[in-house]
């Protein structure tokens, strides 16, 4: 099951993109990107703001952007005490399991982009979970052939995929750390068994999901005897999650894939899916890849994100690259914003299409690599630029054929739900090292299955519960030992002299690729401070249609609407958590649709 490492370094890609005006702010929740029930509470929750203390100048500057402030506070303590970026992602994940358990965890998986200030090498690290050996392509499928429900698929136990996170950090600690693994793991014990304040997100989510308390551990644990979820505010302890952390913090990863840790795990999904859906054989068996990160040229920035099997680098790179090539016609009013929205449907397209795990994408036509490279080559994207008409929408959008050899043909179109349960965060040390990490158990309380206080992923239902579509395959199939694609877009920007610039990242699903791009377009290329581009409305198109956020401005949605564009405005809550390095020094951002904060310091 172990997988190879595959890397490559997409070419540069065009010149300048200039602002697109849209300068208002607003809230919201999760995206329902598909026809399931939203899964975030109705009211928002007020998010602390960024740390409002003056900028620290100076290159041994310190800062941490995470959804959660005690996740916050954990890699606050760890840069405080002279750790590395590796260090504090450690503490940070650890943290983040236990008190937003609804998003990420050590049941479940996640990309890290790291900066080595030393050397300059800027590399990606991939803890994407993997299918176990049991797995089949029909897996998801009824006996008549149809497609199982999603949910009825998330919650049957076939959905885990083998955890991948606690692994990828244990290598990258191995070689960026020097905090001791040990102590990276106090706080995260200490809140477990001490207990802290429910939040009021954490709260709001229990009480919308209906199938949770159906696992007696998770009803145990975060409810009352009456069935409601535990109050917002009360103090909440998990004594198994203790027990856990204290186990991989005295023996390391191998606690969790060959000790105890590993047996709940495996009795956990077995007892729910049957037994041999996943063993103790799946669990040792997995290896994190290290890869090279997909990298291209924006304005005189250098946007580097990871590559499959993620398709949100690509994904970003590509809309942006998509938009660049028409600037010329483009002005800085709403009437953009239409031209960008089709960017964002001709990217999606696709990415339905081509991207998946990097040993399933290629084929006698082309490598991998040559596939990615292809899809953000300058003379393909001006081509499919080409196909924007500025006098309507189109009625529907292709994908197309980014290479000379055909590649269309015998490829069928992604069609997997990609629902957001995930989590971002960014951190920089004061030796000037940068990870930028994105963290999934894939949908809200992702399998609903637990084991050893932690939520366990459903990350395998980010496959495609159809294996071919019309009788052709589909790149993102299910098979054992099989990385399932993801959306998760960790980002990290160099300017002209290889220099980190910026941190950034988001969850969102499928929404996550709109939400970072939008993000990149107002900061880099409108020089907006990076809270005012976090804030501004989101405008996605994560399965063709427009979704615009709810609080955006009337004059947009006209714009939109006077394109031919079907509108639909709903909370579309991000999680964009990270920092822009200035000659002033660190300028924070934390997004205010999630509760997450910012702390930085020398």
């Amino acid at each position: 099951m172990s997988r190879r490492p595959h890397s490559f370094l997409a070419p540069r890609l065009l010149a300048p993109l200039v602002a697109l005006g849209l300068l208002t702010a607003c809230g919201g929740e999760d995206p329902a990107v598909t026809d399931a029930p939203p899964l975030t509470p109705p009211t928002q929750v007020e998010a602390p703001a960024p740390d409002a203390a003056p900028m620290i100048k100076g290159d041994q500057e310190w800062a941490v952007a995470s959804a959660n402030p005690l996740a916050t506070e954990a890699g606050a303590q760890i840069l405080r005490a002279g750790g590395t970026a590796v260090d504090a992602a450690v503490a940070v994940q650890a943290v983040l399991g236990l008190a937003e358990p609804q998003s990420s965890g050590l049941g479940g998986g996640a990309f890290m982009l790291h900066y080595e200030a030393a050397t300059g090498e800027l590399t990606s690290f991939d803890g994407r979970e993997v299918a176990p050996a049991s797995a089949t392509p029909d897996m998801f499928l009824l006996e008549d052939g149809t497609r199982m429900g999603f949910y009825d698929a998330v919650t049957s136990g076939k959905s885990v995929g083998v955890p991948g996170a606690v692994a990828m950090l244990a290598e990258t600690h191995a070689r960026y750390g020097k905090t001791p693994w040990a102590d990276l793991f106090t706080e995260a014990e200490r809140l477990a068994t001490e207990g802290f304040p429910l939040s009021p997100r954490l709260h709001g989510l229990l009480g919308r999901m209906n199938r949770l308390p159906q696992t007696a551990a998770a009803k145990d644990l975060y409810y009352l005897e009456d069935g409601t979820p535990k109050p917002a505010g009360s103090l909440f302890k998990n004594p198994e999650y203790a027990t856990t952390v204290r186990q991989i913090a005295r023996q390391g990863a191998d606690a969790f894939y060959t000790g105890t840790i590993a047996q709940q795990i495996v009795d956990a999904v077995n007892a729910k899916a049957g037994d041999g859906t996943m063993t103790l054989a799946d669990m040792a068996a997995y290896t994190p890849a290290e890869r090279a990160p997909v990298c291209g040229a924006f304005l005189a920035y250098e946007i580097c994100s990871m590559a499959p099997p993620s398709s949100g680098g690509v994904t970003v790179l590509q809309i942006l690259g998509l938009v660049d090539a028409r600037l010329e016609t483009i002005e800085q009013n709403n009437e953009g914003w239409t031209t960008y929205a089709e960017a964002s449907r001709l990217a999606y397209a696709d990415r339905d299409l081509y991207l998946g795990d990097p040993d399933s994408m290629g084929g006698a036509e082309a490598t991998a690599d040559q596939i990615t490279q292809g899809l953000v080559a300058p003379a393909y994207l001006k081509s499919r630029s080409d196909l924007i008409d500025e006098r309507g929408a189109a009625a529907a959008v292709e994908p197309g054929d980014p290479l000379t050899t055909p590649l269309r043909e015998g490829r069928a179109p992604d069609a997997s739900p990609n629902l957001p349960g995930t989590s971002h965060f960014s951190v920089r040390d004061s030796f000037g090292n940068i990870v930028s990490m994105t963290t999934t158990v894939e949908t809200a309380f992702g399998s609903h299955l637990m084991a050893g206080g932690m939520i366990l992923n459903n990350q395998l239902t980010d496959f495609s519960f159809l294996p071919t579509r019309d009788g052709v395959p589909v790149v993102n199939a299910v098979a054992p030992g099989k990385t399932p694609r993801s959306s998760m877009a960790p980002v990290i920007v160099l300017n002209d002299a290889g220099e980190p610039v910026m941190a950034i990242g988001s969850p969102g699903g499928p929404a996550i690729i709109g939400y970072v791009a939008k993000t990149l377009l107002a900061s880099l290329a409108w020089d907006l401070p990076l809270q005012d581009a976090i804030d501004l409305p989101h405008v996605v198109t994560p399965r063709g249609s427009l979704l615009v956020e709810e609080g955006a401005p009337d004059a947009l949605l006209d714009a939109f609407k006077a394109f031919g564009m079907d509108v639909t405005q709903r909370p579309l809550t991000s999680g964009l958590y990270g920092f822009r390095i200035t000659a002033a020094g660190l300028e924070p951002g934390a997004d205010g649709r999630r509760e997450g904060t910012y702390q930085s310091g020398q």
